[in-house]
């Protein structure tokens, strides 16, 4: 394992690195916002602000299933709000998997994303959306055929707590065989829910969910997870997340940690009459 380890490593220093030299022009203040795998699966429904980019840095998660099998994932994205209530982003999901001694490593995909907040949330109506997602088949552990998904996401505040519910369906026939854990992500359908409290005095975020996938072939059994995971504000442009959970059911029951952090800005020339 510790040739995986340095693999991962050297990635998050160099991402670590490269927003160490960036001015952010816009602060971060949105940790409560939570994204897709930082620090859990289900998201809420608010996108990323206009005209703001959102840079998820050294975005982690090591998988550990019986065999033994290690996997580890590293998906650095960029958000930008190109529209009201409207942002696309750009993913680069990187896997490195260990299975008893045999190795893989590489580019496991392309993922193009576009989400639209429908309205924003009032005190009788909860806050919807909409995501468009696209895997393309970039690299060589990514699937055989590009995997278009859509998501609904529901967002509800009470005084103590917020409730999300997501819901996704992916098109397309199953993937090809592979040895590799990279394809292990694509499912038919992802249904789920999450529960969170903030803090608003501390800029933290605590969060537990639980979900179902379902597989693109009949025969094989349904996937249960659950999850829990605090994201902190470490400083006004970067949030930082960590996560632990487990796969309780399904083809390869395993215990998985993740690790993320976000950093936010703008660019000025980007911003209409910002520089006048």
């Amino acid at each position: 394992m510790s040739d995986s380890y340095r693999h991962v490593g050297r990635a998050a220093i160099v991402a670590i690195a490269s927003i160490a030299g960036s001015r952010g022009l816009a602060a971060q203040t949105d940790y409560y916002n939570t994204d897709r795998g930082r620090p859990v699966q289900i998201e809420d429904a608010h996108s990323t602000e206009r005209h703001a980019f959102e840079l998820k840095v050294a975005p982690i998660r090591l998988e550990r299933s019986r065999g033994p099998v290690y996997n580890w994932t590293a998906e650095p994205e960029i958000a930008y709000g190109i529209l009201p209530r409207t942002h696309i982003e750009v993913g680069v999901p990187l896997v490195y998997t260990d299975v008893a001694g045999v190795r893989w490593r590489g580019l496991a995909g392309l993922e193009l994303s576009a989400f639209y907040s429908f309205n924003v949330e009032t005190e009788t109506f909860p806050a919807l959306a909409v995501r468009a997602d696209v895997l393309a088949p970039v690299g060589n552990l990514a699937p055989d055929k590009a995997y278009p998904s859509l998501t609904g996401l529901m967002t509800r505040t009470f005084s103590q707590l917020r409730i999300h519910a997501n819901g996704q369906y992916t098109f397309g026939t199953a993937p090809a065989a592979s040895g590799t854990t990279s394809q292990s992500e694509i499912s038919r359908w992802l249904a789920g829910v999450a529960i969170d409290k903030t803090y608003p005095l501390k800029s933290m975020l605590l969060t537990a969910e639980l979900y179902a996938r379902g597989p693109f072939e009949s025969g094989e059994d349904l996937e249960y997870s659950a999850g829990t995971g605090v994201r902190y504000q470490w400083s006004p442009t970067l949030a930082l997340d960590f996560g632990v959970g487990r796969r309780l059911s399904g083809d390869s029951p395993a215990w998985y940690l993740t690790f993320g952090s976000a950093y936010a800005f703008a660019v000025t020339a980007l911003i209409p009459g910002a520089g006048r």
